[in-house]
């Protein structure tokens, strides 16, 4: 059983830069590994060196546990890396920006003293059809003109919009941060947290939790039409409820998307976003340092190929070269698949859990296409201004736009006008691009996993053509800035990064994969029916983005359960 993952072969075998840690650091390679069984033994082992990863082995290194991180590729990360594909070029290959990382993480770990850098990006650009846009900036009554340009109905409406999403946001948050009851215990403390949980909800203001309900079990459209008519302004807030998961606006299940979105903050502010230094490669290089710091060793180019069991419970891993490492406490960072059905043999596992985990959807609709520029966009109505360009740009100008992209992947294949959030993340940290150049970061929506009638290795450059036609109608002479194009499919995501399907949530975001059921009911507080071996990847709750929640939830109840054994 093996959980490495095949990557096509690039057409050189120089490796790209990236961003790499420091000299110094403790992080090694398979060809430094220790030889002796004293050295390696652990009292944690966590398997997989993305975002949660990091932030589990850190929590576990500073609670004085020895721990050792081992991660299958050359860098740590996950999908959150930063890597110079062209010199002088840096692109944030998968993830990109930064808005749900939940802020004790920020405190807990002292991820200033690392680099921790975040910088607010500060304008949304959205163009619409008909060469009309949206442009928002930090200024809120700015804002409200600029819509009422579109519409005065709208701008009135807005602030109230505003203040009802906020409104469930702060109902909701507390969960991120919570791990949940367990609904199918009769143990008297998940009973009572059980009925703390429904006396939260009880005490709600009523038109709050009719609205909650509303995003968590209906449609984006059905809520927004409640509000606005400008269809450019409900499609650029229709497109948070689509990223990352197969639905359209107008699908039920859309409306929790687009609250999870919403709950993401950067400096205390709901719906805030900002881009790391040097990219989320450049925060996941932080979170590293911060682990060392604590103690906890990293291990890079090292595939765990098994959890090693016995009378039930973990005793260690195994690599994929033979390699053994030893700790009583296991932590699968990866996705439920690889953890329940590859790093252990399903047959030492509930027959239950099994099936569940089977049909966990992950269906990955997402891609990246990055570009390395020759210069600054022009947007005609705007001109060539890089003040424009310091945030997202959403291309996606209706829900009728939104809903057509996604008709395309219902019947298995990608959107022939996709949806685009773009960033020219080089306007935000100049270090990302030489003088005068550019770099563009485009997550595409949709690109299912599976295509009809073809394969992601024969579509792929394809796509790539598709985005930039795409954007060549938006931005006219666009092709002509470009120097060098990176087209990133799912099929790439998974081979690549290693999550199933090319997820980038590690499963899709339905109400039945959430909360109590994320991943599997029963199994939602980060612990598996394997004694000494938890999960803590994004497939758990609360789920997906790089927010590390999943991480430090899961150190938090390994660290409760190892307090119990020794008491």
């Amino acid at each position: 059983m093996t959980t490495t993952i095949p990557t096509r072969k690039r057409p050189t075998t120089k490796r790209p830069a990236s961003t790499a840690p420091s000299k110094g650091s403790k992080l090694t390679t398979g060809s430094t590994r220790a030889s002796s069984r004293s050295d390696r033994t652990y009292d944690a082992i966590v398997v997989g060196g993305g975002h949660n990863g990091l932030v589990n082995g850190a929590y576990l290194a500073k609670a004085g546990l020895k721990t050792l991180i081992i991660e299958r590729r050359h860098l740590v990360g996950g999908a959150a890396i930063t890597e110079e594909l062209r010199p002088g070029f840096w692109f944030t290959t998968f993830s990109y920006a930064l808005s749900l990382l939940r802020p004790d993480i920020i405190h807990d770990l002292e991820l200033t003293k690392h680099g921790f850098m975040p910088l607010l990006m500060s304008t949304l650009l959205a163009p619409g059809e008909n060469g009309d846009y949206l442009l928002f900036t930090q200024d809120h009554n700015q804002n409200l003109k600029e819509i009422a340009r579109h519409s005065k109905h709208d701008a009135d409406a807005y602030d109230q919009y505003t203040h009802d999403i906020e409104m469930v946001c702060q109902a909701i948050k507390p969960l991120l941060d919570m791990v949940p009851p367990d609904i199918f215990s009769d143990d008297p403390e998940e009973l009572m947290a059980l009925a703390g949980l429904g006396s939260r909800f009880r005490k709600l203001d009523k038109r709050v939790l009719h609205n909650a309900v509303r995003l968590l079990t209906g449609s984006a459209a059905d809520f927004l039409d409640d509000y606005f008519d400008s269809e450019l302004l409900k499609g650029y807030l229709a497109s948070s409820s689509i990223i990352g998961t197969k639905v359209g606006p107008r699908s039920q299940g859309s409306g929790l998307v687009l609250l999870y979105h919403s709950i993401g903050e950067h400096d205390g502010e709901f719906g805030s976003w900002a881009f790391h230094k040097k990219g989320n490669g450049g925060f996941t290089q932080v979170l590293a340092r911060a682990a060392q710091a604590y103690g906890a060793e990293i291990i890079l180019e090292s595939s765990v190929d098994s959890v090693i069991t016995k009378n039930g419970r973990t005793t260690g891993v195994a690599l994929a070269d033979g390699t053994e490492y030893y700790a009583d406490t296991v932590v699968s960072a990866l996705d439920p698949r690889r953890t329940f059905l590859e790093l252990v043999n399903p047959r030492e596992l509930p027959d239950d859990l099994v099936e569940n985990i089977q049909r966990f959807r992950f269906q990955g609709t997402s891609s990246k296409v990055n570009f390395a520029l020759d210069g600054i966009l022009d947007f005609p109505p705007l001109g060539q201004k890089p003040d424009h360009f310091r945030g997202f740009t959403n291309i996606g100008p209706s829900m009728d736009y939104l809903e057509r992209a996604f008709d395309d992947a219902k019947y298995g294949w990608y959107s022939q006008n996709p949806y685009i959030d773009m960033a020219i993340q080089s306007t935000i940290d100049a270090d990302m691009a030489p003088p005068g150049k550019h770099v563009l970061s485009c997550f595409i929506q949709y690109t299912p996993y599976q295509l009809r009638e073809s394969d992601w290795d024969t579509e792929k450059e394809n796509l790539g053509d598709t985005v930039q036609r795409t954007l060549e109608r938006f931005f006219p002479g666009f092709g002509d800035l470009v120097l060098q194009r990176e087209v990133r499919t799912p099929l790439d995501i998974e081979r690549t990064v290693g999550l199933s399907e090319g997820n980038i949530f590690a499963g899709e975001f339905f109400a039945p994969q959430m909360f109590f059921f994320r991943p599997a009911p029963g199994w939602s507080q980060y612990r598996t029916p394997i004694d000494g071996y938890y999960q803590c990847g994004s497939g758990t709750h609360p789920g997906g983005c790089v927010m590390g929640a999943p991480g430090k939830l899961a150190a938090g109840e390994i660290l409760k359960d190892r307090a119990k054994a020794r008491a």
